[in-house]
């Protein structure tokens, strides 16, 4: 493996199970928690990029709650104040894939950050409460320069929080789009394909391809 001074993280899909919200949902929607999860998480990235793309940003936080509404709607079910406010509390308590924290204590010999679309007003709280704090050196929020991933400024905004060379970072995420993004940029990159999906087609493949996050542990 190349050698590697910081290995920068995504948060939603890759360290974070964003369908562990799926138990809320159904919960207010029985029968129905599924297809709103998948809905909900759909949305919340295409929003993302159609904002971006319209010159119409506004924060994660506020992205991820039209999705929740938008996916509500579409399956036919009714979205209280009560609920809302509840739904969007799960996404501060996210829980973390069962290999994640064995992971992160085993990567000693790198600088380890986490690089999101999230808000830190998400992020922080989401860490904090999955007591994962003491595992990064930074936590870097698009929103810090209100460009979304995966444009190019964003990465690049990263690399100069981390203040390396983009060849000294390894960037990790379970999101086609942002492994080619990042690739694109010119990270190294780890594609973690929870989903066993085929690479994007954007001639941009990823330098390693993992089904979890223990694949990581060989950059040490």
């Amino acid at each position: 493996m190349r050698t590697v001074k910081a290995i920068l993280f995504d948060a939603y899909g890759t360290l974070f199970d964003v369908q562990s919200v799926t138990a809320k949902l159904e919960g207010f929607y029985p029968g129905n928690g599924a297809n709103i999860s998948e809905t909900w998480r759909e949305k919340q990235i295409e929003y993302s990029f159609l904002r971006q793309l319209m010159g119409n940003y506004i924060s994660f936080f506020e992205v991820t709650k039209d999705a929740l509404c938008y996916a509500v709607e579409k399956h036919g079910e009714t979205l209280r104040d009560h609920q809302e406010k509840s739904l969007l509390q799960t996404y501060l308590h996210l829980s973390p894939y069962p290999e994640v924290k064995g992971v992160l204590s085993q990567l000693t010999e790198q600088k380890l950050a986490i690089f999101s679309n999230g808000s830190h007003n998400m992020l922080n709280p989401l860490i904090e409460n999955n007591r994962m704090e003491k595992s990064f050196s930074k936590i870097i929020s698009v929103d810090e320069i209100k460009q979304y991933k995966p444009t190019v400024a964003s990465y690049a905004y990263a690399t100069n929080q981390l203040g390396l060379k983009k060849e000294e970072i390894l960037f990790v995420s379970s999101n086609g789009w942002d492994i080619s993004g990042a690739k694109n940029y010119g990270f190294n990159t780890a594609w973690i394909n929870r989903k066993n999906l085929p690479v994007e087609k954007l001639n941009l493949p990823p330098d390693t391809i993992y089904p979890d996050l223990r694949g990581i542990i060989k950059w040490t």
